[in-house]
């Protein structure tokens, strides 16, 4: 059997609160040998935001933060917890784990584990996934050309390539993957579609919406863009206010519905709220980790929020018509789901600001 060194660093982000609705719910992965044939493996698995809930039994002094002391006392939780949910093969064997450490850093934890491994081709199964949410993934990270694998609890194994092969499996399967994502997004993006609902109740007429979902439109893709390609730098801070911005924006539209009876000004307002909105989806478009897919992941992202937004408000169009029909129904509607929306905003400005 040969000797192969692998080296986990398990980075884990230590967010301050509970996770935000812009979390991107990914496990990055990097997994490579230091020669092309030679038997040492090096591998990098980074989790972010609310995926800091794995670490949490560790912490032995329960003061809800993660220290040295608290990964050296519970090291061997985080053996059988941790590790023993991320088993690596070589060639169909298991590799044997031989050692780990833990290290706190300055804004995540770092873990490191080495096999022993046979040769053949590396894979390694998360099934760390099966105790998280159905909409946590992995991501295992661009080598050369071979773009990105994605696994998720339904799919928990990825075969590890070599540097520079071309593969075609995983979520990220060119254009049409970003896309996905896109729409992914938008659809769990329950904020997102709080700020649309709450703009469609008093939306007016046909060319007033149509308005007012172009200005969105157009904002939130400026931002995105000049973000994603390096024009604007959005740190962890300024992300942070960027959502707090948003629950601001749904507060505002929704308290406009209580008390204005004239919304012909929406257009401008979207069009402001919607160049916040598009720091928020550059947010999670960067945590996707879009390496040299740049053009790419960028068009393909948004192009899917747009699809997303439009089959949004296509479904809640006739609905809202049929109701405006009726104006005692229509009056109560409006200050019913307006008064939701503003108390969910104020929660989630709460909630980020806290």
């Amino acid at each position: 059997m040969r000797m192969a060194r692998l080296g986990v660093p398990l980075a884990l982000v230590l967010a301050v609160g509970v996770a935000h609705a812009h979390d991107a719910d990914i496990i990055y992965a990097r997994v490579q040998r230091s020669q092309a044939s030679g038997p040492e493996v090096r591998a990098v698995l980074t989790m972010t935001g609310s995926t800091l809930s794995l670490l949490l039994p560790a912490d032995a002094d329960g003061n809800g933060s993660v220290s040295q002391a608290d990964l050296d006392a519970r090291r061997p939780a985080l053996e059988v917890g941790l590790w023993d949910a991320l088993p690596l093969t070589a060639g169909g064997a298991p590799c044997t784990r031989q050692e780990h450490s833990a290290l706190v850093r300055e804004t995540f934890v770092e873990l490191r584990a080495v096999f022993h491994c046979p040769p053949g081709p590396l894979r390694q199964t998360y099934t760390v996934l099966s105790l998280l949410p159905s909409n946590y993934r992995v991501v295992l990270g661009a080598y050369g050309e071979g773009g990105q694998l994605f696994a998720d609890a339904l799919r928990p194994s990825l075969d590890i390539p070599e540097p520079g092969a071309s593969s075609s499996r995983g979520l990220t399967r060119g254009f049409g993957g970003w896309v996905q994502l896109g729409m992914k997004h938008i659809f769990e993006g329950i904020d997102h579609l709080a700020f649309l609902l709450a703009l469609l109740l008093v939306g007016g007429r046909l060319r007033q919406i149509l308005g007012m979902v172009t200005a969105f439109t157009v904002a939130h893709s400026l931002t995105l863009g000049a973000t994603a390609l390096g024009f604007i730098l959005l740190d962890a801070a300024r992300a942070r206010w960027v959502e707090a911005a948003i629950a601001v924006s749904i507060i505002y539209v929704a308290v406009e519905n209580l008390v204005r009876r004239d919304h012909r000004h929406r257009a401008l307002i979207t069009f402001l709220f919607g160049l916040v909105h598009g720091f928020g989806f550059a947010s999670v478009l960067s945590s996707y980790g879009l390496g040299e897919q740049v053009v790419s992941g960028l068009l393909g992202f948004n192009l899917g929020v747009e699809v997303g937004q439009a089959l949004i408000v296509m479904a809640l169009l006739p609905l809202m018509r049929l109701i405006q029909r009726r104006p005692t129904v229509n009056l109560w509607t409006v200050r019913v789901l307006s008064t939701v929306i503003l108390c969910s905003g104020a929660w989630w400005f709460v909630e980020r600001v806290g």
